[in-house]
């Protein structure tokens, strides 16, 4: 079975600092390639069958070039100085240096990109636990929104099952913009399965899949997880249903 990956960047870089934690950009690259090659070895009770990699696809935008001011320290700040624009371009170079990775870019809109309100910080002063005058530079973070990415993984997948250039997809993701393409897809003969990572779906989502599976451990109570622990796991803890034809 030959398998394509694709990957929302942006999905998945949240969701892995919340069950891996904080990682350097060269050790999350090499964490997101092996978590991705995980996929290509299917476990049922019977037999383990090993998958054909097609390519690995990430989406993603590049980061923001912009300065803005801070509200609390009204300092401008310029963006390709700051910590997250290096991160994320080490980021992106050390994903490009992977074997068959593909990196697909969309953009940020250009009013995005100001600070706001982290939501946190925003129930306490809901619940008047804390004055305005009390914020701190820790309670804003800036809000990027992107464009493009959406449209990307669509064409895609269309591109893919069209030219029947792969017997099975992988989505990395965790909302449902992705239905018209996966209802195309399996329209072709697609094996398509959603990966979560353990974030919840909605139930009427599995009409639209073949598969939901999740490689990787469920976390306990929120504990978080090192990348090396489950590969020393082996994967063996799994999320892995079908859903009905």
């Amino acid at each position: 079975m030959v398998t394509a990956i694709m990957v929302d960047g942006g999905f998945y870089k949240k969701r892995a600092r919340q069950l891996f934690g904080e990682k350097p950009p060269e050790e999350r690259a090499d964490e997101l390639y092996s978590y991705c090659c995980r996929h290509l070895r299917e476990k049922t009770k019977t037999r383990e069958e090993e998958h054909t990699l097609y390519r690995i696809f990430y989406y993603d935008c590049p980061p923001s070039e912009k300065s803005v001011m801070h509200p609390i320290t009204k300092h401008t700040v310029d963006l390709r100085k700051s910590a997250i624009y290096t991160w994320t371009t080490d980021f992106f170079l050390a994903l490009t240096a992977h074997r068959k990775v593909a990196l697909r870019m969309g953009e940020l809109l250009e009013s995005s990109g100001d600070y706001v309100l982290r939501s946190e910080a925003l129930k306490r002063l809901l619940r008047k636990e804390i004055e305005v005058d009390a914020l701190s530079e820790k309670d804003f973070t800036l809000d990027f929104k992107q464009k493009g990415v959406d449209m990307r993984i669509g064409l895609d997948i269309a591109s893919l099952a069209h030219k029947r250039l792969v017997s099975q997809i992988v989505l990395i993701a965790g909302d449902s913009d992705f239905v018209p393409a996966a209802k195309h897809a399996r329209r072709e003969g697609i094996d398509f399965i959603l990966d979560p990572m353990w974030q919840p779906i909605k139930p009427t989502l599995h009409l639209h899949i073949d598969g939901l599976r999740t490689v990787t451990k469920k976390p306990a109570d929120g504990a978080q997880r090192s990348e090396d622990r489950l590969c020393a796991a082996g994967g063996s803890d799994i999320q892995s249903q079908r859903s009905a034809p």
